[in-house]
């Protein structure tokens, strides 16, 4: 990709997007530290992790709403200054639990703003031809920063980890004000010789609910989640508590977030070639990747499961989260196809969804292994929703624009 424009757009987006990553793997990290320290029980902790949740799930349609009308460049600015303050907050608020709960909720509500925002940014300004990839780097440098965070934070003292990253907000922050122009929300004029049916002002809020494809992804994308949250929530704590990893291991937790953004890119950029070389249709790419993410992981979790050594563990788990990257050009690209003058707020209500197992799989996870002693059911239904998923996708998914 040449360092148009469009490419400034996306590497700044992004980074920010790495940003976000990194600071949601902080607490799953920090939490066997603070535990330690403050005795917090296993269902005090699915509250901890799941509350962040209760923020993100909060504000989706609103930042899609506020992109589409307000433009992107004030709001992201907004949203990074105020999740990179609840960062920087957490270790004064740690003692007291409501408001550490309360910053996870308000750190929820501006990471919510934030990637509805670069989903309606990147919709005016990255052409067709370019998005698969575009998406790619973008889910790859939250992988990255997810990595970084997971190498380098289980050997710091755990109020170091969050000053550390609140501060890397704030120093991104000064960059997108001064480097991002925002014309008109950056109408790309490539984009302007695309075909769009204009639906800019005539769009009912019942028409985001009302089409079969948009509820492909929403499933989809809710699927992913399920085996996302999961990994993030709990992985670390699965690793100690239940492969015996000490505080050196954890620092594998980075491999999966590794392999991750590398497939990222690889899956968006061999997308693009399947359409722009290759000739596949855009339809049958969306959905042959969507069925490599979800339907490879699906699999793997099962056998994750059922291995009893740390370094095998470690290696099946990255290589579910590797293969899981592939959503980024599959349903995630196709919010673009199916909405181009909607992508923000498609997105916002698909990752409001999408954000159900974000706020259940703390507390369920926490009560299913309380209750039975075992993780296997966690990873069994986590399966069963993948596949669920995929079959709902592959069946209902379009390429062509709904809305």
């Amino acid at each position: 990709m040449k360092f148009t424009a469009s490419s400034k757009t996306v590497s700044l987006c992004s980074m920010a997007n790495f940003i976000n990553q990194a600071d949601r793997v902080l607490m799953p990290i920090a939490i066997v530290q603070m535990t330690d320290k403050y005795n917090w029980s296993l269902d005090v902790q699915g509250w901890i992790l799941s509350s962040f949740a209760f923020g993100y799930i909060s504000s989706q349609v609103i930042g899609g709403k506020l992109a589409q009308s307000c433009g992107g460049k004030n709001l992201l600015a907004f949203a990074v200054l105020l999740w990179s303050t609840a960062t920087f907050m957490t270790p004064f608020t740690a003692p007291y639990l409501p408001l550490l709960i309360l910053s996870r909720i308000i750190l929820g509500f501006a990471e919510g703003l934030g990637l509805p925002t670069i989903f309606h940014i990147f919709a005016n300004t990255v052409p067709m031809e370019e998005r698969s990839r575009a998406f790619g780097y973008l889910v790859a440098l939250g992988s990255i920063g997810q990595s970084v965070a997971a190498v380098v934070c289980p050997t710091l003292p755990w109020q170091v980890m969050f000053f550390s990253f609140g501060t890397l907000g704030y120093i991104w922050s000064l960059a997108w004000i001064l480097f991002y122009h925002d014309n008109g929300d950056d109408q790309n004029p490539e984009l302007l010789f695309q075909p769009k049916i204009n639906t800019v002002n005539n769009v009912r809020w019942s028409q985001f609910l009302a089409h079969w494809p948009l509820w492909a992804i929403y499933t989809a994308h809710f699927a992913m989640n399920w085996s996302n949250y999961i990994i993030l929530q709990w992985l670390p704590t699965y690793l100690s508590r239940i492969l015996k990893a000490d505080k050196e291991d954890l620092s594998f937790t980075a491999l999966p977030y590794i392999a991750n953004s590398l497939v990222g890119v690889a899956a968006g950029h061999y997308a693009d070639y399947l359409v722009n070389i290759k000739k596949w249709t855009v339809l049958s790419v969306r959905r042959t990747m969507t069925n490599i993410g979800l339907l490879a992981p699906a699999v793997l979790l099962l056998v994750f499961s059922r291995v009893g050594d740390l370094g095998t563990a470690v290696c099946v788990i990255t290589l579910c989260m590797g293969l899981g990257a592939c959503n980024s050009a599959g349903h995630l690209s196709n919010h673009a196809d199916v909405a181009p003058n909607h992508a923000g707020i498609t997105f916002a209500v698909s990752n409001t969804l999408a954000s159900i197992p974000g706020i259940t799989s703390g507390p369920l996870t926490a009560a299913i292994v309380s209750h039975t002693g075992s993780w296997n059911l966690v990873f069994i239904i986590a399966t069963v929703v993948n596949f669920v998923g995929a079959g709902i996708y592959n069946s209902q998914s379009s390429a062509s624009q709904c809305i």
